[in-house]
């Protein structure tokens, strides 16, 4: 009897302290809304105080099902003076975060469907707006919004499986690792008069370990991205399936913050919904930035990259195969500082920084690769010599 007591006891203040943590986050995303000028926003603010408000009226429920009196129950105070637009959204994202983390931990308190199945419906509702905080940040411009939307997706279509992407990766990790090798070798042998062939030996059957393993990474890591891309396109079609008027006020919510009016948002959403599969494009697309397209080809990520690691492992070794001795040293270091420069000019492709940028800072690298290798071949000499 005083276990189911103190059982009791504890519900109570946990669905009290629930209820608490709601109506604070309801009224900070109101008191945001006051002070929004743009009627769109504003009315954005409000839809979601209201699922705020939902979501403290489910615990109340509870409460009373548990003989508390709501009425009784002192709400916390927020003060509206204290918060203005330049410190509300991080108050917002301050709580949001903080009861993410707190129903997260009830999960492993609690094993009642009831009450499980409102720690669903919440997670599911947070998850609807969850980047509301970022939208509305007050010293984003749009300006600032659409250069990091537009950078994003120029580097989401890069990133995600190109053959250019695999090819430049490839030639500055073969190029990197075999010069390493190289001047470390040099730096090793260099008071042996043979060196040359040592060097050309190690750089040659590095390259070829390095092509092996570029090959089967890029392999498994196109098809592990394929295989999440997946799990992640087989969750949403189940989240349509069992809750579809949801992820429609997901998809309106995601045009409304896009700067689409709540009409027009929610006549678009209910338009792509009646196609299945469209509509789980667009939600994939709209909310988890994938597409069917982004899907990469294993094999061929494995023959890009493969390849373009040994032209690249390949590079410094060229003047070993015309001379030798310090000379071919010498010029192997010229090489593969010009290809380094090269390798990061042909980055800028795929980023937004400028060529020459891009290609000093790879030179940076390569040389900071070449004298530390070379002088830990020095060392080595020294203490095995």
């Amino acid at each position: 009897m005083a276990s189911d007591n103190r059982q009791a006891d504890y519900e109570r203040k946990t669905f009290v302290e629930n209820w608490r943590r709601e109506v604070e986050a309801a009224a900070l995303y109101e008191i945001a809304a006051r002070g929004e000028s743009d009627e769109r926003r504003k009315g954005l603010l409000r839809r979601l105080a209201e699922v705020e408000d939902n979501h403290a009226k489910m615990w109340a429920d509870k409460l009373t099902e548990l003989g508390v009196d709501v009425s009784t129950l002192k709400a916390p105070q927020v003060d509206a003076k204290a918060i203005n637009v330049a410190n509300v959204v991080d108050k917002i994202e301050a709580i949001e975060l903080s009861n993410a983390t707190w129903y997260q931990s009830l999960r492993n308190v609690f094993t009642d469907p009831d009450i499980l199945q409102i720690l669903d419906k919440i997670d599911a509702d947070e998850a609807a707006h969850g980047d509301v905080a970022e939208q509305l940040d007050a010293h984003r411009t749009p300006d600032n919004v659409l250069k990091r939307i537009w950078g994003a997706e120029r580097w989401h279509r890069q990133s995600s499986g190109g053959w250019i992407g695999d090819a430049i990766y490839g030639v500055n990790d073969g190029l990197g690792a075999i010069f390493g090798i190289i001047t470390g070798v040099a730096g090793f042998t260099a008071s042996q008069a043979s060196n040359s062939h040592w060097i050309l030996d190690s750089g040659f059957f590095g390259a070829l370990a390095s092509t092996l393993s570029m090959a089967a990474g890029a392999w498994l890591s196109t098809k592990s991205r394929n295989e999440l891309m997946e799990t992640e396109m087989a969750h949403e079609r189940r989240e349509i399936e069992e809750d579809a008027d949801h992820e429609v006020e997901e998809l309106s919510i995601l045009y409304e913050l896009k700067g689409f009016s709540t009409d027009d948002a929610r006549r678009i959403s209910s338009h792509i919904a009646e196609d299945p599969d469209l509509f789980l494009q667009t939600m994939a697309s709209e909310e988890l930035g994938m597409s069917e397209s982004g899907k990469g080809n294993p094999w061929s990520s494995a023959l890009f990259g493969g390849l373009s690691t040994l032209v690249g492992g390949l590079i410094p070794l060229i003047p070993f195969f015309f001379t030798s001795g310090l000379t071919a040293v010498i010029l192997a270091a010229v090489v593969s500082i010009v290809a380094h420069f090269a390798v990061g000019a042909a980055k800028s492709f795929m980023t937004v920084r400028s060529w020459w940028s891009s290609g000093f800072e790879m030179t940076m690298v390569g040389v900071i690769v070449g004298v530390v290798s070379y002088g830990l071949g020095l060392l080595g000499q020294q203490v095995l010599g």
